[in-house]
């Protein structure tokens, strides 16, 4: 892992958590909502692999959300079992890793997550008026602002049996991981 030289700079301010085993960490939330930049800062700070959900989506589901049409569950399913394969190949081999997914609904999560144990779910909370303006200001990505909508209609907050760290995604990108981190060793030491 490469990490970009401004992560690296922001990661160096936040403390690296002692935990007794590797964190497996799906972050989850609406396109926007800054999964990516912190999925990235976190696997920084970890120093482990990093997954971007978004770069196992078939050419056909990327042209899809590109041309303004939200994917369906079929659409969804094959992108999720690869998530989860990644996350599979981690726990075999006691790996650390971060995964990044929208992950909105709680069959999707139970398909990544389900029995898993060792992997902890992080939601980046966030409204449309403030996701809206992050999506119109993205460039490079397929997922247009117009289907955000879409995505906050599909989402299926995560409940407290998924024992997720919930953190705004209003806060600054330190705030937001410092939380998180903060959160795992807390969860880390309870056992």
């Amino acid at each position: 892992m490469n990490p970009e030289p401004e992560l690296t700079a922001l990661a160096a301010q936040l403390p690296k958590p002692r935990l007794r085993r590797p964190a497996v960490i799906l972050v989850m939330g609406v396109s926007g909502s800054g999964k990516s930049t912190v999925g990235k800062l976190l696997a920084t700070v970890l120093g482990c692999a990093l997954q971007e959900g978004d770069e196992l989506h078939s050419d056909s589901n990327v042209e899809k959300m590109r041309g303004g049409t939200p994917l369906t569950d079929e659409d969804r399913a094959p992108w999720l079992r690869s998530i989860a394969a990644v996350i599979d190949g981690w726990l075999e081999t006691g790996s650390a890793g971060v995964v990044t997914c929208s992950a909105l609904k709680r069959s999707y999560r139970d398909l990544i997550i389900g029995p898993r144990e060792g992997v902890q779910l992080v939601y980046i909370e966030g409204t449309a008026a403030l996701i809206g303006p992050r999506m119109l200001t993205r460039a490079g990505h397929y997922m247009p602002a117009s289907l955000l909508d879409s995505q906050l209609a599909t989402l299926e907050v995560p409940r407290e049996e998924e024992r997720p760290i919930v953190v705004s995604g209003s806060g600054t990108l330190l705030d937001i991981a410092g939380y998180i981190l903060d959160q795992l060793a807390r969860r880390d030491a309870a056992g």
